[in-house]
């Protein structure tokens, strides 16, 4: 049920939980990789943790989407939910003794996975159903900025539990879990969208969509290539030890900036940007302000000037966030958001991990300035190229 406040009690839920979720995420990613390491000296175990969150991802997406559009979105976000706390307590539980199994934890990170195969196109299909239309940028623009806020924060917070409590972090996580379970738990009910029996044979109704809609495929994909070929996170490590020659601060500035970018650019859509004039323009704007960042940072050698192209770079990715997901959710039926939510997961998942893959194995041949360069260039190809090609998303005038 959509209640018509942006800061109606329903939403204040959704987004304290769907907060307290990625921050717990966050933190998770970063103590377990940490104690896991401790114990066993192996890198390669920390390949093997992202390998076991991700792999659910990428092989249950059809099913998860299928189930977003068949069973009521509040109850996956409460099981979601659960399996989150279950892990975190699990997790603790094994903490407890300086020996725990290594695959016992990669198993519970294996669960935490498949919740969050789930969790992933739910929160983005459930948001339609709990804000009015008119607050859906609005509503977008929120939820993305506690997303990043999750994300800047997590990593700091684990780092300051760690040094203080140790193993023990796990017991303040799952006091966190609780948030996320009550704030779900008291959502409105959302009703199912199928209820035909047919549905259960169109697994691909989201692929068949997406092939059909160049609105939603152009916003979906363009995204996908924009990230993959011009993403520089990767890179920041290199930049402030051989470039900038800034070393650990430096460092940690440099990663702050594109956050920082995001975060005020989303309270500020939030406050007083609800709709766009010509949003198909605006979306390839940000596009090309994006491509033009990271060239500025490919080729800065100054501190405050490749600071100042990460916030940017920040600030445009955020544009691009809000606008593609109204334009995505208002053009997707109902029925279909929790496939094609699904189908963006992966997007997302292939963008990021494969984007990180990508400018290292470029800065490990041309370097890191040639890596970030060539990312700028090519984003900067797939802006130009994908107004061309998508044109009727280029000249679109409202996302409804």
């Amino acid at each position: 049920m959509r209640e018509n406040s942006i800061y109606s009690n329903a939403f204040i839920r959704f987004l304290v939980g769907r907060a307290t979720f990625s921050l717990i995420d966050s933190v998770m990613s970063v103590a377990v990789a940490w104690h896991l390491y401790q114990a066993t000296k192996d890198p390669f175990d920390l390949a093997l943790v992202g390998l076991f969150q991700i792999t659910p991802v990428l092989a249950l997406f059809l099913v998860t989407g299928w189930v977003v559009d068949h069973v009521s979105r509040k109850k996956i976000l409460i099981a979601g939910a659960v399996i989150q706390f279950i892990v975190v307590i699990s997790v603790a539980m094994q903490m407890q003794s300086p020996d725990f199994n290594k695959w016992h934890l990669l198993l519970c990170i294996s669960l935490y996975g498949v919740g969050k195969a789930f969790m992933s196109p739910a929160l983005q299909a459930a948001l339609p159903n709990i804000v009015s239309a008119s607050h859906l940028s609005k509503a977008l623009a929120l939820t993305s900025t506690a997303w990043n806020i999750a994300l800047t924060v997590g990593p700091f917070a684990a780092g300051l539990l760690l040094a203080w409590v140790d193993r023990n972090i796990y017991w303040y996580l799952l006091g966190i879990s609780l948030i996320t379970l009550f704030s779900f738990t008291h959502l409105p009910p959302i009703s199912v969208s199928n209820r035909t029996q047919d549905g259960r044979k169109d697994l691909l109704g989201g692929v068949r969509f997406l092939k059909a809609n160049p609105i939603v495929l152009g916003s979906l994909s363009l995204d996908l290539l924009i990230m993959l070929l011009g993403s520089v996170i990767a890179l920041l490590p290199v930049y402030a030890a051989d470039v900038l020659h800034v070393g650990s601060s430096g460092l940690g500035l440099l990663r702050a900036m594109p956050a920082t970018g995001a975060v005020l650019i989303g309270l500020y859509l939030s406050r007083y940007k609800s709709e766009f004039a010509h949003i198909g323009r605006t979306l390839f704007i940000a596009f090309g302000v994006f491509a033009a960042s990271v060239l500025v940072f490919s080729l800065s050698n100054v501190l405050w000037l490749s600071a100042a192209a990460l916030f940017v770079y920040g600030a445009a990715d955020m544009f691009s966030v809000v606008i593609r997901g109204a334009v995505v959710q208002h053009n997707t039926p109902d029925a279909l958001r929790g496939r094609v939510s699904a189908l963006n997961s992966i997007f997302i998942a292939c963008s990021n991990q494969l984007g990180d893959f990508r400018a290292g194995s470029i800065a490990a041949a041309l370097g890191p300035v040639g890596a970030a360069f060539t990312g700028g260039i090519c984003a900067a190809i797939v802006a130009a190229g994908g107004a061309w090609w998508f044109a009727d998303l280029r000249k679109l005038k409202s996302a409804r």
